[in-house]
């Protein structure tokens, strides 16, 4: 199998981070209330044959059983793969052995050649140095030859699935055709039943008390970390598609790369860091509830504006600890200490960004839990 040596642009990965959600929520609004025709598409069907036809995914998508037939293929280029970097690591092996019996003949000839031993003492260390030479060559020789025949097999296989992809991109319009008619023909009956049930919202009723509690400020607060939570989450769709990559290149074409584990790491930290503001305020942050739950809303207000000191005060200090870190980081233009060589200064700039939308967001809590406890006392 060819290696891939594509290495991600630091400026795609900066631009990925931005732009990819921006279309996926143009596309799921765009497409909000619309009606499928149904549920077999070609454009679906063509996008699995590129990522997912080496394993048959297109066919079954089709219910078709044909798919099966990809699956011993694929198992054979991934056996053959590993046989491939064990031939490998036996022919750097046996280069080494050979490399170390050629220095060892040398060696001798030169300590003979200086007079630092004797000739019939020379004889038998550079007649055992020769016998291992011949050894490591033949060794060598033997591990080419093997990996040159994996590597045929590979090849062959990999061919034959190109092939089979081929054939199944023409014949594709039709299968999907066709699948299309069978689904339109089959009759379902889907009945609907009213069960009476208990909707849980994630969010106590005290809080909704809160939450009622808004003004201009608290409501553009709201507004801000609910799209700079929902752009973040899109983020996990990019780590699907670098981790499949990896996976691929990995276990397919014996290319592991230097920049998906780092890319990846990196951009779940700010995701961490930017969904802060998003989860307080929609209440999912980790507490103990034994005694906070059985509190009435007006106690529950007043409880969170007693503890809400502690909240500032973290937040405070991250803001400007996280902003010392991003400043010195800009001015030396820091970059990974990796081969892909990724800028740092742009993850370290999430850290009081982040906590700024964290504080803003408690802000905001804390001004509904006054007006709630203001509305209380009738004040």
């Amino acid at each position: 199998m060819p290696n891939l040596t594509f290495v991600l642009p630091h400026w795609l990965y900066w631009a990925g981070l931005l732009l990819f959600p921006l279309g996926a929520m143009y596309i799921i609004r765009r497409n909000i209330g619309k009606k499928t025709e149904g549920i077999i598409s070609l454009p679906i069907a063509y996008f699995l044959l590129i990522t997912g036809g080496f394993v048959g995914l297109h066919r079954f998508y089709l219910k078709n059983l044909l798919g099966f037939i990809f699956i011993p293929i694929f198992l054979g280029i991934l056996f053959t793969n590993v046989e491939i970097r064990e031939a490998r690591n036996l022919i750097s092996k046996a280069d080494n052995d050979l490399k170390s019996a050629v220095f060892m003949i040398e060696h001798h000839q030169n300590s003979l050649a200086n007079g630092e031993i004797t000739e019939s003492d020379a004889a038998p260390l550079i007649e055992s140095a020769q016998q291992e030479e011949t050894t490591a060559r033949a060794a060598v020789e033997t591990a080419r030859l093997n990996a040159e025949q994996w590597d045929m097999t590979v090849k062959f296989l990999a061919a034959l699935t190109l092939l089979l992809l081929a054939i199944d991109a023409y014949l594709l319009p039709g299968l999907t055709r066709r699948r299309a008619e069978k689904e339109k023909n089959i009759k379902k009956e889907i009945v609907y039943v009213d069960v009476p049930c208990d909707v849980d919202t994630g969010v106590a009723p005290a809080d909704d008390t809160v939450q009622a509690m808004q003004n201009r400020f608290t409501r553009t607060v709201d507004r801000v970390n609910e799209f700079t939570g929902n752009f973040v989450a899109y983020w996990s769709m990019i780590a699907v598609i670098v981790y499949y990559y990896e996976v691929i290149a990995r276990y397919v074409f014996n290319s592991p790369t230097n920049w998906a584990h780092e890319s990846m790491f990196l951009m779940f930290g700010m995701q961490y860091l930017f969904a802060g503001g998003y989860v307080l305020k929609n209440n999912g942050h980790v507490r103990v509830d034994v005694i906070y739950t059985q509190f009435t809303p007006r106690r529950k207000a007043a409880t969170d504006i007693v503890t809400s000191i502690f909240f500032f005060i973290f937040t405070l200090t991250l803001i400007g600890s996280g902003w010392v870190f991003f400043h010195d980081s800009f001015q030396v233009w820091e970059v990974s200490f990796t081969e892909w060589g990724i800028q740092y200064w742009p993850v370290k700039l999430a850290i009081p960004l982040g906590a700024l939308l964290l504080l803003l967001q408690g802000v905001s809590w804390l001004l509904k839990d006054i007006a709630l406890l203001r509305q209380k006392t009738g004040a």
